[in-house]
């Protein structure tokens, strides 16, 4: 006999342990079983480490531009091993934060490999010894991993993925980022502010495929600024490794030579990781099908996170490990999309919810929409921050808000009064007469709903 729990969650990453948390919280005695570090990618090699950089980034760029405020700072230099140690202890941080809430919980942490040998049962395997896990529900979260191409040389020195280039504490001379999602023009405005001379390439037509097309025009033009080589319409042809450093060729018949190659072209499903392939657990497209309770093909068995596809955020794992954890408490939560931020932590920042004008357009969705420039807005203009802008979109016959983009400092923030009235089916007049204070970049966002009407004050 194994030991036995009410669930058993596979995989400790934002829609694993969100999901045990949550089931523990509903009365269900849990088992976590993660191979390595609780938090999964995002906490130790995604979103949190990134971020940690990104914040030494915005302090160097601040003590550069502290003359235009009066402040006088001389001789200042970048410790690049402190700024790589300040991201671990960030990381170490955190993640004893989840070890410590999962304790809370109840939830029981197994160290180990786990596979589903059957529905209801999970098999670890770890420190030379294996324990059944028997449970009446499973959750399967095993998240993803970089999508590397068997064409081009990986050898975690010079052509790297994103997790190579977190384990070790230092910066290449040059760098040729292939692919301009979230992951690669983040490392791109990092590395660039920090002086490395960077070349981004995309194959399609421009940086942040997907997104809104003019957030992506200040983006590539905030890049061209700072000094990097964007190329987008351009294909990768070749990469080949010399030494210390790589040449890579495009498709318009030109080469560069780099220090490091990095390979950011998103990411797939870990399917193999649970066994859920031997399950018979349905998968389409590379990924795990469910349906909006998050159960898969196969009963009392549940997944969640990068492991269905869709979007690979952490904030919608974490949501649908909470439907899934909920469902398998007999509880009726259903998972919706329909109101997803999408956050891009460049330089300028940008974030985004609900239908593009593009996807719109395709839909024959009939938009208004509304503009406001963080150039006519005092707070911004006092902190010495102007680029950017806020967007928005309201349905044309109805008038609620159906989608919003944000450029600037704090986007990722001052997007959610958007989400929450797309979610709502807030109607824009409604946040447009809405008193926001003053001076702040929230009062942006109502000016851009006023813009909607034509009766913006602050903006021509």
């Amino acid at each position: 006999m194994g030991d036995k729990h009410d669930l058993t969650v596979v995989g400790g990453g934002p829609g694993g342990y969100v999901a045990a948390i949550r089931a523990a919280q509903l009365g269900l005695s849990v088992a976590l079983v993660e191979r390595a570090e609780l938090g999964g990618i995002c906490l130790n090699w995604g979103c949190i480490p990134t971020k940690s950089l990104l914040a030494s980034l915005d302090l160097v760029e601040r003590v550069r531009s502290a003359g235009e405020f009066g402040v006088v700072v001389e001789d200042v230099r970048v410790d690049v091993s402190a700024v790589f140690e300040r991201k671990d202890k960030v990381v170490e941080k955190l993640r004893s934060g989840v070890a410590g809430l999962l304790r809370k919980r109840g939830v029981v942490v197994y160290e180990g490999e786990g596979a589903l040998r059957e529905p209801g049962v999970v098999v670890v395997s770890g420190r030379g010894r294996e324990t059944a896990l028997e449970s009446s529900n499973v959750i399967v979260a095993t998240g993803s991993k970089p999508l590397v191409p068997a064409a081009f040389p990986y050898d975690g020195r010079v052509v790297v993925t994103s997790r190579d280039v977190l384990a070790r504490p230092d910066l290449p001379e040059s760098a040729v980022v292939i692919g301009a999602g979230a992951v690669g023009c983040e490392f791109a405005a990092f590395y660039a502010g920090m002086g490395v001379r960077v070349t981004l390439v995309e194959m399609l037509a421009d940086l942040l495929p997907g997104e809104d097309a003019s957030a992506a025009r200040t983006l590539r033009s905030s890049f061209k600024k700072r000094g990097i080589d964007v190329r987008v319409g351009t294909r990768v042809e070749g990469i080949e490794v010399r030494g210390d450093g790589a040449v890579t060729s495009f498709s318009a018949g030109d080469a560069v030579e780099s220090a490091m190659v990095l390979l950011a072209m998103g990411r797939k499903p870990s399917l193999d990781e649970a066994n859920v392939r031997g399950l018979d657990v349905a998968v389409e497209g590379g990924a795990v099908v469910v349906d909006d309770r998050m159960m898969t093909s196969v009963d009392g068995v549940y997944a969640g996170g990068d492991l269905v596809g869709g979007w690979l955020l952490a904030h919608v794992a974490s949501r649908e490990g909470v439907v899934a954890a909920s469902r398998a408490a007999g509880h009726d939560v259903r998972m919706s999309y329909r109101t997803v931020p999408r956050c891009t932590f460049t330089r300028p920042e940008i974030a985004s919810v609900g239908i593009t004008e593009a996807a719109a357009a395709e839909d024959g969705v009939e938009l208004a929409v509304g503009r406001f420039p963080f150039g006519a807005s005092g707070k911004a203009v006092a902190e010495g921050e102007t680029q950017g802008f806020v967007k928005v979109f309201t349905d044309e016959g109805s008038g609620k808000v159906v989608g919003g983009v944000v450029v600037g400092p704090h986007a990722s923030d001052l997007v959610h009064e958007i989400a929450l009235a797309v979610e709502a089916e807030l109607p824009g007049e409604l946040l447009a007469d809405m008193i926001h204070a003053h001076p702040t970049r929230a009062e942006c966002v109502a000016e851009a709903f006023e813009a909607v009407a034509g009766r913006s004050i602050h903006s021509g």
